[in-house]
């Protein structure tokens, strides 16, 4: 099996039509801000607006080649990101790795990347096929967990890794990890303490701990918009038989193709 970026993309294509479409209403914005400087509405000249206006319709074409430069460059930027990261993977995983949780053999060929959001359902679910995953091939697999905190659609997605994040630094962060997501639908600064004394965690170090996690937080979420993560859970993979972006449902058969 081998990775395209062409299948790369594929995955990304709802995504980039989204961003397609809010660009060149954005850019179109652009160009009425940029002819009409900034002031009333009723100062507007009239013959000025309907001059801009006709511009506009007569040469939609000029708009639209600029999306499409626009599209390329950062295109262009994604996919270098990408590449690069899938270099660093085979050739120094550790740069990948950084101070993240992860779980399974130290020693495997096998390096799953996981992006999660703890109050992600869907993560949740995805949660038990890991599990398994790590079970069934415990000299197979190295996982190592992504915070992507979706906080448009959860707003204890941030919180919830906060925690996590501060039981980390008392070496429990999968104990609390496999505790956030039990308790999904209870999410909130009471299950957060409630599992860190049920985990006998100095409870001093764990507050403050809260208050430092925010650098790490959003050094995961700047990865994830780097290589245009576009939702959870996202897999990356590197192993013998397969490098890249990976399904959840595909995992087992590349842990039995890697020798």
């Amino acid at each position: 099996m081998s990775f395209s970026m062409d299948t790369f993309f594929d995955c990304f294509s709802p995504l980039f039509q989204y961003l397609r479409t809010w660009t060149a209403i954005g850019l179109l914005c652009l160009v009425v801000t940029w002819s009409f400087p900034a002031q009333a509405a009723n100062t507007i000249d009239p013959q000025l607006e309907q001059q801009v206006l006709q511009i506009i319709r007569e040469h939609p074409e000029a708009i639209i080649e600029s999306v499409q430069a626009y599209q390329q460059q950062q295109q262009q930027k994604v996919n270098q990101a990408q590449q690069a990261f899938l270099q660093d993977l085979k050739t120094n995983p550790q740069i990948v790795i950084g101070d993240s949780p992860t779980t399974g053999s130290t020693r495997s060929k096998t390096l799953l990347i996981e992006f999660s959001d703890f109050q992600c359902p869907y993560c949740a679910e995805a949660q038990k096929t890991l599990k398994q995953l790590l079970a069934n091939y415990p000299d197979k697999l190295r996982l190592v967990y992504k915070n992507l905190p979706l906080t448009s659609i959860h707003a204890e997605a941030l919180p919830s890794a906060t925690a996590a994040w501060a039981a980390h630094q008392q070496g429990k962060f999968w104990q609390y990890h496999d505790a956030l997501f039990t308790n999904q639908k209870q999410l909130g600064q009471a299950l957060y303490l409630d599992i860190a004394k049920k985990l006998n965690l100095d409870l001093g170090k764990f507050k403050r701990d809260l208050t430092l996690a925010t650098p790490a937080i959003k050094k995961d979420i700047e990865l994830a918009e780097k290589l245009a993560v576009s939702g959870t859970p996202f897999f990356i993979i590197n192993s013998p038989a397969f490098s890249g972006v990976v399904q959840l449902a595909d995992i087992k058969s590349i842990l039995t193709d890697a020798k």
